[in-house]
This record gives structure tokens, sequence and C-alpha cells, in this order.
């Protein structure tokens, strides 16, 4: 599968500049013979609107359904469409989309750990589910931003068999070390792909830091971004999860009996 990161540098609080911006960049990728394209996190608001948030909101995901999905369609890609501010039953949440070629909403996922340092948490809703979905053939899931510090989230996704996570991001230059070493952590000790679509630019006072990334599942890392909007891709070769998975077996030597809280 060749994955496609969408390294966007978008427009605080301009719901409408930015879906269009959104769509040029999935436009180029497509057009570049990509696979499946991901967008970063909240890229229709920026992170995050802490003044009349609803007001620049989705709503129940539709007009990213309507305006992202059709893409999908028009152009026989998955999209990964990042997150979007999202309103749900009169409440805000960060919500993912994922689009299959056929332009099908193939799954919808919440942030369900919500970053207390900037207050996210008294804006936005917690999600109560995970989230595991097919792409070509491919088993996947999606996470946000700060899930990458849970590594009990990313096993409990992974203990089935993952061959893709997504991993959509608003993560400040200042720690852009973390990010690259959470995501080389997790594509290691689960021995999956890791693709990592980060914002950069500036929302408010935060400089985001791009280095947007694609690691293999020794760790290795086969597509690295730089600090402004660019589109990067990875030729993902998914017939090397069989070899790495049986020369380390982790899943298989895993004492579930010893691991408590």
């Amino acid at each position: 599968m060749k994955v496609s990161c969408l390294q966007m540098n978008m427009l605080f609080e301009k719901p409408d500049e930015n879906f269009s911006h959104a769509k040029e960049l999935i436009r180029k990728a497509a057009e570049q013979g990509t696979d499946t394209v991901l967008l970063p996190e909240t890229w229709n608001t920026g992170f995050f609107p802490e003044n009349d948030l609803e007001s620049f909101c989705d709503n129940n995901g539709q007009r990213v359904k309507n305006e992202i999905g059709s893409l999908a369609k028009e152009y026989n890609i998955n999209i990964v469409a990042g997150s979007v501010s999202n309103i749900k039953d009169g409440k805000a949440y960060n919500t993912a989309y994922v689009f299959s070629r056929d332009g099908q909403c193939v799954a919808e996922y919440d942030k369900t750990h919500l970053f207390t340092p900037m207050h996210e948490d008294d804006f936005y809703e917690k999600g109560d589910h995970l989230c595991r979905f097919e792409l070509d053939g491919c088993s996947c899931a999606v996470l946000i931003c700060y899930d990458i510090r849970f590594p009990e989230l990313t096993r409990t996704l992974s203990v089935q068999g993952l061959d893709f996570l997504f991993l959509v991001s608003q993560w400040p230059k200042v720690r852009t070390a973390h990010i690259l070493a959470l995501t080389k952590a997790r594509a290691i000790e689960n021995q999956m792909f890791v693709a990592n679509c980060n914002s950069c630019g500036i929302a408010g006072k935060t400089v985001y830091g791009g280095n947007s990334s694609i690691h293999d599942p020794w760790g290795e890392r086969i597509a690295h971004a730089g600090e402004e909007e660019e589109i990067i891709t990875a030729d993902c070769d998914t017939s090397i999860l069989k070899n790495i998975r049986e020369t380390i077996n982790v899943f298989a030597d895993r004492r579930v009996e010893l691991y408590k809280y």
C-alpha cells in the first residue's frame, strides 16, 4: 500500500479555507498515484478555537462526508480524513473519519485521551470506543495525537493483528523528539506500519512541528517530512509482516497473567 501524509498548514478558525486547501492537497497526492492519504488532527479549525467553538465545527461529519468522501470515490483512493472539530448530539468531539475507495465512511473515531495541559477536556467530549477497520485487505486503526502516549491503547488494538496504525496529530514543535520516538516505538513493539500525519505552522501561540513520518514494522523511518507544508509518501510492503512476526514472535510470547495495574 502506498501511503501519503498531507502535512498541512491550516488556518486557525477558517473552516472554508481549510476545506478548500485540504481538497487541493488530496487531489495532488491522488494524481501522484497514492493508495491512501492522511490529513492531520482538527484540520478544519486548527487546535482549537476556545471562543465560540461550535460555530466552527462540522455537524456530525456531514461536510467531511460530502466533500472528502466524494474525493475518495472520484480518485479511487482511501482517505484517513484526519480529525475535525465536530458537533454530535449538541456536544463537541474531536472526530476522525475514514473513507474507502468507493467513498463509503468505514470508520468513525472520537479522540479518547483529551490533552488536559491545554484544557482540551474543557471543550470537547471524550470518545468511548476504539476503532478498527479494513483498507485494501489490511487491518487498520486510527488514533489522534495524545492517544499515542498510552501504549495500552495501541496494544489493545494490535493484539488481534494490526497492519497499519494511522496517527493524526497537531503536535507542537517543542516536543518533536517525543512524537518521533513514540511512533517508532509503537511500530517496533506492535510489529506494524505506523504513519503519522502532523500539522505545521502556527495556531494561537503554538508552533506545530511538522516532521510527519512513516515507520515500517522494524522501526525504520521510510518517509519523513520537514517543518513546512509538504506531502510525503512511502510504499509500504505488507509482505514483510509475516516474516517479522515469525522471526520475533512477541505476541505469542506475551505473559498476560503477569500484566497487572
